[in-house]
């Protein structure tokens, strides 16, 4: 198996030039983790096996761990399009499954905010590739959450405004689920565990049974052969709960993504940021996992992960001191609490990681000044 190893699950499927450009290529930096090509395996096993299909994956592990970019990384395997629904707290069904709004006349379009007409005329010229939160997302520059939010807002707005009488014209806008559902995309699902609403959640899992469908206020859609769901999920993070159990039962395949070992930390840190001194490295990969252990065992909210490493690291190649930053680029990400704070200084202290670095930090400054002309 290599690591660029591409597996075609639908060889005679044509992808349109749009879909070609959901495709995720993957960077040259990109290392393949045991996770990746544990996945991408067993999917290619039981593709063709009816119900031991594996078509639903549940990441579990702390931010910064690299859910996302496995994710993404299955898109480049498998050559599917890569999309991704960001969940939050509020959702209702209309942003599982879409919505239907009214055509607004031109006269009423002119009496109507400047962003208020710029959702709009985006809607009506859409072509029914993107999916309405997209279309809202590129119209105005915004969030997910914020576009669903500013579609309800104009559908309460087009309601009020409607004359008694008057003849309106619908059209239906699928959600980004059902366009990946409906043509064989791979979706990662962020964070459905923050979702309040219980029916929200059970339309969810209604959809992701091997078999599903989606009942449209148009039409019932079946799941396309080739959809691939990958729910990626925060462990113990600040407005989570538990993931749903008859979400989590409906997962084929799980992985808990935890830091990586030391020596892979290493390699993709140099991969992204070309930084080579092996021994300051490592000293910063001690640190970063004596860190995330200690947040852990004190139920310190904040993380100590790979994205740390990465900015640490870049900081420190760019020049600033790796004491200094250490705070900037990491500490400070896990918790500003003084007591906190002590705790984790404390835990470096004990393991000898402060004075290693520092020692790192100076024989790095004499290289630096021997290669200087």
């Amino acid at each position: 198996m290599t690591e660029n190893e591409k597996y075609d699950l639908s060889p005679d499927r044509q992808l349109t030039d749009a879909e070609k450009k959901l495709v995720w290529k993957k960077p040259a930096t990109h290392k393949v983790s045991e996770e990746e090509q544990r996945i991408r395996k067993e999917i290619k096993r039981n593709w063709s096996r009816g119900e031991m299909k594996i078509a639903n994956i549940l990441l579990e592990g702390d931010a910064g761990s690299g859910k996302t970019q496995l994710a993404k990384a299955l898109s480049a395997n498998f050559g599917l399009p890569y999309t991704k629904v960001t969940c939050f707290a509020d959702m209702d069904k209309s942003d599982i499954i879409g919505a239907i709004l009214p055509v607004i006349s031109t006269e009423r379009l002119e009496k109507m905010e400047p962003a208020d007409q710029t959702v709009w005329k985006a809607l009506y010229e859409s072509e029914g590739f993107q999916s309405i939160a997209e279309i809202v997302m590129d119209a105005l520059g915004i969030t997910q959450e914020q576009a669903a939010l500013k579609m309800k807002q104009l559908l309460k707005l087009a309601a009020a405004e409607n004359t008694e009488g008057e003849a309106i014209e619908y059209r239906f806008y699928p959600s980004e689920i059902v366009r990946a559902y409906q043509k064989g995309y791979l979706l990662e699902i962020q964070e459905p565990n923050v979702i309040r609403d219980a029916a929200v959640l059970m339309a969810l899992n209604s959809a992701l049974e091997l078999d599903g469908s989606i009942n449209l206020p148009t039409e019932i859609i079946r799941r396309h052969p080739d959809f691939i769901a990958v729910i990626t999920t925060n462990r113990s993070y600040a407005g989570t709960r538990p993931l749903n159990e008859a979400l989590r039962d409906r997962v084929q395949h799980t992985e808990k993504m935890d830091l990586p070992t030391k020596e892979i930390m290493i390699e993709r840190v140099i991969a992204k940021t070309g930084f080579q001194d092996g021994k300051v490295l490592g000293i910063l990969a001690d640190m970063i996992m004596v860190l995330d252990r200690t947040a852990r065992a004190n139920a310190i909210k904040g993380v100590a992960g790979m994205r740390s490493f990465f900015y640490w690291a870049d900081a420190i190649a760019g020049g600033a001191s790796a004491k200094e930053s250490l705070y900037h680029k990491v500490i400070y990400k896990i918790t500003t609490d003084s007591e906190e704070i002590k705790l984790l200084e404390e835990a470096l202290k004990n393991h000898g990681l402060f004075a290693g670095l520092e020692e790192a930090e100076i024989e790095l400054k004499k290289n630096e000044n021997l290669t200087t002309p």
